[in-house]
C-alpha cells in the first residue's frame, strides 16, 4: 500500500506527501506517530530568543489546512460521521478572559477544544522542552481562539485536547498537529506490560522484515502445519482450534514472548499465521494472553524454557525474538548458564526456508545475516537483523 512520496528525512522523522490523506495513515504500524505539518520555522537558535520566534511563528501559522485534514481523515475512519467533540471552557490560558473561537477551529470540527503541545529537540539549548511548549502553545491559543493547557506544572491536559507537536533539529523547528487522538505507538490492545517489553512499532517492523505480509501458506504436509502445535499441546497447551490443513498460514514462534507484542503485531499483519509464544514467566504468559485477546489475535502462549523448546525439529517457519539482554530482563533458566542454547534450539526448530528476525548485539553462531538495520533502543544500538541458518561446513 503506497500512501505518499517521501520528500525528506530528519532525526527520527520521515517527511512525505500524500495526495489524498485519509484514514489509512492511522494504520501505519511501524511509525511512532503521524503529524500534519502546519509550519516550518527556520533560524531557531540555541538561545532563549528562539522562544519568541517560535511563539510568533505559531501565532501566524496557517493551521487551517492541517486541522481540516485531521478532521476529514478521522471522520472517514469512523464511517463518514463527524467526530464528536466536547465543549470546554473558552477562557484564555494566558489572559484569563473569554476569547472568540476562530473560524479555523469551527471549520475543523475542533470548536472550543483546548490544545496541548509536546516538544522535543536535538542538542544542547538554553531552554527546556516546557519553554518551547508554552511558547508555541501561547501562539496557537491566540491564533485559534482556544485555551492552551501547559504541562509545565506536571498537570496532564484534559481529555479531548487537540494534540500539537514541536520538533527542533539544528536551527529548524516543525509545528504540527497529531493526526490521531494519541500517538500511534500507544496500541489500544497493550494494557498489560512487563519490564523490557518491546516497542510496538519495532515489533511491527520485525513482522514485516520476516515477510509475513507476503508469506504464502505452507503446502499440505509441511512440518510446520501440525507438528508444532502437537508439540505445544504436549507441553501443556489446550488445542487452539487451528486449521492444520491446506491454506493454513505459517507457524510463527517467539521463544521469549514476554507480553506478546511481536506475536500480536505478526497476527495483525498476517491474520492466517499460527502464533506460538514461550516464556519462563507465568506473568508474561498471562500478559501475552490478555493483550492478544484485546487485539483479536489468536496467540498460543505457554510457560517454558527457550533453552529447551517444546517443538519438533523443522516445525517453525518464522522466529521473531528479542532475547534477554541482562539489563531490564536477565537471562533465566537454561539460558542463564548458556545463552547459546537459544540459538541452537532456534536453528533446530526452523523449517527449511525458515528465517529469524531478532534484536541482537552480535550475530549468533550458526547463522548468517541476510539484512541488518541498526536501531536505537534503551540507550543501546542493537541490530534488527534478518538471519538464516548458515551452511554447515563438512
Amino acid at each position: 500500500m503506497k500512501l505518499g512520496v517521501v520528500r525528506r528525512l530528519r532525526h527520527r522523522e520521515v517527511w512525505f506527501e500524500a495526495a489524498e490523506p485519509g484514514p489509512d495513515l492511522l494504520g501505519l504500524r511501524t511509525a511512532d506517530d503521524v503529524l500534519l505539518v502546519a509550519a516550518v520555522v527556520d533560524g531557531v537558535g540555541a538561545g532563549r530568543g528562539a522562544l519568541e520566534r517560535l511563539r510568533r511563528a505559531a501565532e501566524n501559522a496557517d493551521a487551517g489546512p492541517a486541522l481540516r485534514l485531521r478532521h476529514t481523515a478521522r471522520a472517514s475512519r469512523d464511517g463518514g460521521r463527524p467526530i464528536d467533540v466536547t465543549a470546554t471552557s473558552r477562557a484564555s490560558a494566558d489572559e484569563g478572559r473569554p476569547i472568540e473561537v476562530s473560524a479555523t477551529a469551527r471549520a475543523s470540527g475542533d470548536e472550543g477544544r483546548p490544545i496541548e503541545v509536546s516538544a522535543t529537540f536535538v542538542g544542547r539549548r538554553s531552554y527546556s522542552r516546557f519553554d518551547v511548549e508554552d511558547a508555541v502553545g501561547a501562539g496557537l491559543s491566540r491564533a485559534l481562539g482556544v485555551p492552551y493547557h501547559s504541562r509545565a506544572g506536571g498537570v496532564a491536559p484534559p481529555p479531548g485536547a487537540v494534540p500539537w507537536r514541536v520538533t527542533i533539529e539544528d536551527d529548524q523547528a516543525v509545528i504540527a498537529v497529531r493526526l490521531g487522538e494519541r500517538p500511534l505507538h500507544r496500541r489500544p490492545y497493550k494494557e498489560d506490560s512487563i519490564p523490557g517489553t518491546l516497542h510496538p512499532p519495532l515489533a511491527a517492523a520485525m513482522a514485516r522484515l520476516a515477510g509475513l505480509a507476503e508469506a504464502a501458506p505452507p503446502e499440505e504436509g509441511h512440518a510446520g502445519a501440525g507438528h508444532a502445535w502437537t508439540g505445544l499441546a504436549e507441553a501443556g497447551l489446550a488445542e487452539a482450534g487451528l486449521d492444520h490443513g491446506r491454506g493454513a498460514g505459517p507457524v510463527v514462534l517467539d521463544p521469549c514472548c514476554g507480553a506478546g507484542t511481536t506475536l500480536v503485531e505478526a497476527g495483525l499483519l498476517a491474520p492466517r499465521a499460527r502464533l506460538a509464544g514461550i516464556d519462563r514467566s507465568p506473568a508474561s504468559v498471562r500478559a501475552a494472553t490478555a493483550n492478544a485477546r484485546r487485539a483479536g489475535v489468536a496467540v498460543t502462549p505457554v510457560v517454558g524454557d527457550a533453552g529447551r523448546l517444546p517443538l519438533p525439529s523443522g516445525s517453525v517457519d518464522r522466529v521473531l525474538v528479542n532475547p534477554p539482554w541482562g539489563r531490564q530482563v536477565a537471562a533465566a533458566g537454561l539460558l542463564a548458564r548458556d545463552g547459546g542454547l537459544l540459538w541452537r534450539e532456534v536453528r533446530r526448530v526452523l523449517a527449511p526456508g525458515g528465517l529469524v528476525v531478532t534484536l541482537a548485539g552480535d550475530v549468533p553462531d550458526g547463522f548468517r545475516v541476510e539484512r541488518a538495520i541498526e536501531v536505537s533502543l534503551s540507550g543501546r544500538h542493537p541490530l534488527l537483523a534478518v538471519l538464516r541458518p548458515a551452511r554447515r561446513h563438512r
